[in-house]
């Protein structure tokens, strides 16, 4: 099956904002973990840090999905629906989020691996549930684009 070169090109571009926000999501766990929530055990290294990086990494995936993978139906819903596509986009990046997490703290119970590293590999799993979401539920194709 030949995939169509504007679906490959919007899945690499899926892939370098899923970077971007990796960094993002990796800099500000690690921050919260090591500097913020230190001293408060388990909870705050293991929950409250990556709760907190995740949201921070929503907000740049969000942009970068608006502003640069699906630019072309973005500009069909104008301005006034972005606070609304949003909320959508953060929702269904919340559900992914409960898998991530469930993978992150698999990974530490099973492996014993640091919590960047666990939080690296449950970014990758979860995030071709989060492009499928985009594709074809938050960004979806109009009857106007098809």
């Amino acid at each position: 099956m030949k995939l169509p070169m504007q679906y490959i090109s919007k899945v690499s571009k899926f892939i370098a904002s899923n970077a971007l926000g990796t960094i993002v999501d990796t800099a500000v766990l690690w921050i919260c973990s090591r500097f913020i929530f230190k001293d408060y055990g388990y909870v705050g290294e293991y929950l409250v840090s990556p709760l907190i990086s995740f949201e921070c990494a929503v907000f740049t995936n969000f942009l970068c999905s608006w502003h640069f993978i699906w630019r072309d139906r973005a500009k069909r819903y104008g301005q006034a629906v972005f606070a609304r596509k949003y909320l959508v986009y953060n929702l269904s990046s919340s559900a992914t989020f409960l898998i991530k997490m469930s993978i992150l703290l698999l990974l530490e119970r099973i492996f014993g691996w640091n919590v960047i590293v666990c939080n690296l590999v449950a970014l990758c799993l979860s995030g071709c549930i989060n492009f499928a979401l985009g594709e074809w539920v938050i960004f979806r194709r109009g009857k106007r684009d098809e």
